[in-house]
């Protein structure tokens, strides 16, 4: 996923960090290090020691976003190498204060929407299933984790209403305002309405508390955008800085509905039933998997418009300063096409 980029610079922190942590994991010797593009939210290095590559990570932390993203990460991996489930890069080391973590390097290159396979839908599920084998661990919620139907709800509408503030200083910002106000907020009205609906049909109460039994550790953002594959063919999940525990309706919704490398809708509910076989799923979270489907149609088009929000504008500045304008406009395209998608899951 993340390729060398000679001109994005490596300043002295890093360089510090990299060789505390090569140190104390027996690495050896910094040989080379050079920081890689593809880290919107963090920065990430390839440190290459005397012993083997690794990877130092340095996470992105603001007063206005207080996520743990190194800590969930951390614990996520953590449990995973535990059982013996190493299609994740290995945990060696890191540091709660520098906000950094130190982890294997895994060879590979992102996989295009175009090769997708079913054979790819299913080590993406073997890997879910895997880490939540009991006994799961009591890892903290997942960034946005929902609980009950009405926290899906809301968590979708702050981040539509936060979508009413834009930055006027990022470029195409009045296309994005249009966007917003004439097909993006009566779309999730729509939606909104249509789940309140479905819910009543199904006896579901909306504020009703999903049992614990039935919460799951999940990956978080979890699809192939963040996944690597190797020359045999052996997929590697990356980027757990938002996981936990949270309800199986949004690790399937999150799955089907991130943008970058899209899993086809006609395999959702496939998903569904093996994670019912496999989780032991009641009847109502195989209810919210169809319900909420939409609803995160519409998240995850707020997410694309992330761009357009002060803090997303410093998140990325601090990740990858890269041609404002161009990305901007691409952004408008992908959330145009996501709201598209809304109803495709029923047709």
């Amino acid at each position: 996923m993340y390729e060398p980029d000679p001109s994005l610079e490596i300043d002295a922190a890093a360089l510090k960090l990299a060789q505390r942590f090569t140190a104390e994991t027996g690495r050896g010797r910094v040989r080379a290090m050079a920081r890689l593009a593809g880290g919107r939210n963090n920065q990430v290095f390839r440190v290459d020691t005397e012993v083997a590559p690794v990877v130092l990570k340095r996470y992105f932390t603001d007063a206005r976003d207080s996520r743990d993203r190194l800590g969930a990460e951390w614990s996520f991996i953590s449990h995973a190498w535990s059982r013996g489930i190493h299609v994740v890069p290995e945990p060696l080391a890191c540091d709660r204060t520098e906000q950094a973590g130190l982890y294997g390097f895994v060879a590979g290159r992102k996989l295009a929407a175009a090769e997708l396979t079913p054979d790819h839908v299913e080590a993406a599920i073997d890997f879910v299933l895997a880490v939540n084998a009991p006994p799961r661990a009591a890892l903290a919620p997942a960034s946005e984790a929902c609980f009950s139907l009405a926290e899906h709800i809301a968590t979708v509408e702050r981040r539509v209403v936060r979508l009413t503030t834009l930055d006027g200083e990022v470029p195409h910002v009045a296309l994005a305002r249009r966007l917003v106000a004439e097909r993006l907020q009566p779309a999730w009205a729509a939606v909104k309405d249509q789940i309140v609906a479905g819910a009543a049909a199904l006896g579901l109460a909306m504020d009703a508390a999903i049992p614990d039994e039935q919460i799951c550790l999940s990956p978080s953002d979890f699809g192939f955008h963040n996944a690597l594959i190797d020359d045999a063919g052996k997929l590697t999940f990356l980027d757990f800085e938002y996981a936990g525990r949270d309800d199986p309706a949004k690790l399937v919704s999150d799955f089907f509905c991130q943008p970058e490398v899209p899993v086809p809708l006609a395999v959702h509910e496939h998903f569904i039933d093996r994670l019912t076989d496999g989780l032991g799923l009641d009847a109502a979270s195989v209810a919210r998997c169809r319900l909420l489907i939409d609803a995160y149609q519409i998240k995850w088009s707020c997410i694309i418009l992330n761009e357009f929000l002060p803090l997303g504008a410093a998140r990325r500045a601090f990740a990858d300063p890269i041609a404002w304008t161009q990305r901007c406009a691409e952004q408008l395209t992908k959330a145009d096409a996501k709201l598209d998608l809304i109803g495709a899951t029923s047709d």
